[in-house]
């Protein structure tokens, strides 16, 4: 067991809503595969509205890099194709029947295979695309040789799941998938846990791979702070990260030969009556698992976390990289004085509620803004919660200067939206960070491409 690294810079956000650790299952009734959820992939669809399809079926492929592909996780029927503006491709969406037929791809031992074999076996089922390479979230090029892999085996983000109640028991699939990934990678295939709350064996006795450490307030269970304490990113150099349960689908793929496409998913938010793990598909249709579960209030779906995920309709579905959903209250009432009136329900963290003086409680936040975009100026409480070796604000301004030398001497390789999570919500310019830091990695890409 390596030492143990303390991320000193965060905050934690403790939020009414957090999943009840029981599960449920239940059958997803449409699945919808979303191109847009792919950072850089331009989708050339290969069905038609009323094909048959199994799990694993190819759905669509990369036009620039024909052989990821991306498949049917159920067997059913495609029952609608949505375009959007210049008939951009926005949603396949698949009925699934009761059969859960799903094609044969072969079940074989990762250990006695070569890395061209792992990655061909990947590629044709589908499940190359949980593969994500750093810089630039995109999916891992296969072609490329990362330097180390990383799996972070703990979310500490608001209202996030608890990888440890969800892998239980699954130590062979998870087992299996880290010995697909040793394959991919000269370097360490690294697995992140939480040094006082990770205790299930499934991560503890991961074996071929390097098990780190890590303590600290969010955002130390993500990655990308995880990346900058163990092996940051310089530039020309390439990292991959895969999310636990996708681990285990990989490993279930090489153990049964099928593509397995599981979720457990958690329930969160406090306009959900009863947070709890929903065991399901992925691409599920939020409104059949969150039915007759939520508040008659006016809400917000979040897929994903409240600091990261993207607003769906209830109608919408997962994203294929979230392992969350959250519903919270809508935030359209105006308060009169409200900046200056007491309030104790209210979080600040600059102290200009009472918030300060109950570390403990949750709160049931909505999604007011509490003002307007304004000036962005300097004032230092940035630095003090960004867990990177970055002056963040500089990075900003230069992505939004479009200079890509002062990106590059700042640092913008180590980082991915996500990372600016935590700026968005104590910034009081309440300009939308991520989406700043997302567009200028989308051009960055362009420019090195």
């Amino acid at each position: 067991m390596s030492t143990i690294t303390t991320i000193k810079k965060g905050l934690d956000i403790k939020l009414v809503g957090e999943a009840e650790k029981t599960i449920t299952e239940v059958l997803a009734k449409r699945i919808a595969l979303k191109p847009t959820d792919f950072t850089g992939v331009f989708p050339k669809l290969l069905v038609k509205e009323g094909d048959k399809v199994k799990a694993g079926t190819p759905i669509f492929f990369d036009k620039y890099r024909d052989n990821i592909v991306f498949t049917s996780p159920v067997s059913g029927e495609v029952s609608e194709i949505k375009r959007g503006a210049k008939r951009k491709l926005l949603e396949i969406i698949i009925t699934a029947d009761s059969k859960s037929e799903s094609l044969d791809f072969g079940v074989a031992d990762p250990t006695k295979l070569n890395k061209e074999s792992v990655t061909e076996k990947l590629l044709k089922s589908g499940l190359w695309s949980m593969i994500k390479q750093r810089p630039y979230s995109v999916i891992a090029n296969p072609e490329a040789q990362p330097k180390a892999i990383f799996i972070s085996g703990f979310d500490n983000a608001p209202l996030g799941p608890d990888y440890d109640f969800i892998l239980h028991g699954k130590g062979e699939a998870f087992q299996a998938g880290l010995d697909a990934l040793t394959k991919l990678t000269e370097g360490k295939v690294n697995v992140n846990i939480h040094s006082d709350l990770t205790k299930t064996k499934v991560l503890l006795n991961s074996k071929n791979v390097q098990v780190n450490e890590f303590k600290g307030k969010y955002p130390s269970g993500m990655v990308g702070p995880q990346i900058a304490a163990l092996n940051p990113i310089n530039k020309g150099e390439v990292v991959w990260v895969v999310n636990p349960q996708d681990v285990i689908n990989i490993g279930q793929l090489f153990l049964t030969g099928k593509v397995c496409s599981e979720k457990i998913i958690a329930i969160t938010g406090s306009e959900v009556l009863k947070p709890r793990y929903i065991k399901t598909s992925s691409g599920v249709c939020l409104h059949d698992i969150l039915q007759d579960n939520i508040s008659d209030v006016e809400k917000r779906f979040v897929s994903g976390n409240p600091l990261t995920g993207s607003q769906v309709e209830l109608t919408g579905f997962l994203g294929a990289y979230d392992h969350q959903i959250t519903v919270l209250p809508e935030g359209t009432d105006q308060r009169f004085l409200g900046w200056i009136m007491p309030n104790t329900d209210q979080f600040s963290y600059y102290k200009s509620m009472f918030s300060w003086l109950t570390p403990n409680k949750k709160y049931k936040l909505d999604t007011n803004m509490k003002g307007g975009e304004r000036a962005f100026v300097v004032t230092g409480k940035f630095e003090e919660v960004f867990p990177f070796d970055i002056y963040p604000m500089q990075l900003i301004k230069a992505v939004m200067a479009e200079d890509i030398d002062m990106m590059e001497q700042l640092g913008i390789y180590e980082v991915e939206a996500e990372d600016f999570a935590l700026l968005e919500f104590i910034s009081t310019s309440k300009i939308e960070i991520q989406s700043i830091i997302h567009d200028g990695l989308e051009f960055l890409r362009k420019e090195m491409s």
